[in-house]
């Protein structure tokens, strides 16, 4: 059996150890031939593609990136994913002789995987994304790693803070959902953390920043870039839309900043994280949930598990149906919220 694996939107610490994991599994037990697409469904389309075997995967686990690239380029040309678009994929794949797919990537790349399988074509899905906003899965690969970057950042903010008595506003990423905000605030220790799924007022988090302040503290504020303030119908963007069409999430920690310094006094300073959260190499959790993820998807496609994903659910690696991770954003909780809210301020 001939497998093509295909990356597709934003990076995530742990693809390399995805490929390597899927490869050595995939090549040395199963005996496939791998290939893999450049830059994802733009390798696809152009023909650029490359071998995988042992050695083309040698070392990569701890590396950052991906070694084959990913974009988001659309998998189909014409954008509607109609019957002329599966059949020109279906050209490709018969051209290719590739027999089915392993699709690396978050809610959109899965959701490929799905309509793909409907159509005849086999496809697997592994779970990437920082966000860790995908259904079906406790852990995305790549969320551990950012959340322990914003951690760091988190420390650091908090020491220069203190000497100069500011209020520090850190802004992290994860879209519609606040995971990555939720856990690094909770790991640092923040005072306030702020997520997409419950806006809170300029007021309530004025009080807060006050109340620490009050202690003989200076606060630290997480806020994810998807926040919006109570009453506020529009999220915080930037100029332009993404790959994928989406409004270009940022800057609300600029708006937040001279807001809380407007209403308490206190100096307030702003710092976006950005794509720092996606870089360098992962975490030892990320890389082992990665290289877990390729086997079990190799496995997968050994045993003609198509149309399904590989999840983290508990301590085991679940083949769980696509339908289960699609459709819908995986949020924080009421409870989940709740749980850090008390004890803001």
């Amino acid at each position: 059996m001939r497998i093509g694996v295909l990356c597709s939107g934003g990076d995530s610490p742990g693809m390399n150890a995805a490929i390597r994991g899927a490869v050595l599994r995939g090549v040395e037990v199963h005996g496939f031939d791998m290939v893999g697409f450049m830059d994802g469904w733009r390798g696809f389309h152009e023909g650029d593609l490359v071998p995988l075997d042992r050695a083309a995967v040698r070392g990569i686990s701890p590396l950052g990136g991906v070694i084959l690239g990913t974009s988001r380029v659309q998998p189909f040309l014409s954008g509607r994913g109609d019957a002329a678009d599966i059949q020109a994929i279906r050209d490709r794949v018969a051209e290719y002789g590739v027999d089915a797919f392993l699709l690396i990537g978050g809610n959109g790349t899965q959701t490929v995987a799905q309509l793909l399988t409907d159509h005849g074509i086999p496809a697997i899905g592994l779970p990437k994304t920082i966000d860790n906003d995908l259904g079906g899965t406790d852990f995305t690969f790549g969320f551990d790693t950012a959340v322990s970057i914003a951690s760091e950042a988190i420390d650091r903010l908090r020491t220069t803070g203190e000497s100069h008595r500011r209020c520090m506003v850190l802004e992290v990423m994860g879209r519609d959902v606040g995971w990555i905000a939720l856990h690094a605030g909770m790991a640092g220790g923040a005072q306030v953390t702020l997520i997409p799924e419950f806006p809170e007022s300029i007021e309530q988090i004025s009080e807060w920043v006050l109340s620490v302040r009050d202690r003989g503290r200076s606060s630290l504020v997480v806020v994810a870039e998807g926040f919006r303030l109570a009453g506020e119908a529009a999220q915080t963007t930037r100029q332009g839309l993404d790959g994928f069409g989406r409004p270009r999430l940022g800057g609300i920690a600029e708006v937040l900043a001279p807001l809380i310094e407007q209403h308490t006094g206190i100096e307030t300073r702003a710092t976006v994280l950005g794509h720092v959260q996606r870089g360098g190499s992962p975490t030892a959790f990320d890389r082992v949930l990665a290289t877990r993820t390729g086997i079990a998807a190799a496995d997968a496609a050994e045993a003609g598990q198509w149309g399904t994903m590989a999840g983290l659910r508990g301590d085991r690696i679940e083949m769980v149906p696509l339908a289960e991770a699609v459709g819908h954003l995986k949020t924080v909780s009421d409870a989940r919220y709740e749980e850090a809210r008390l004890n803001f301020g």
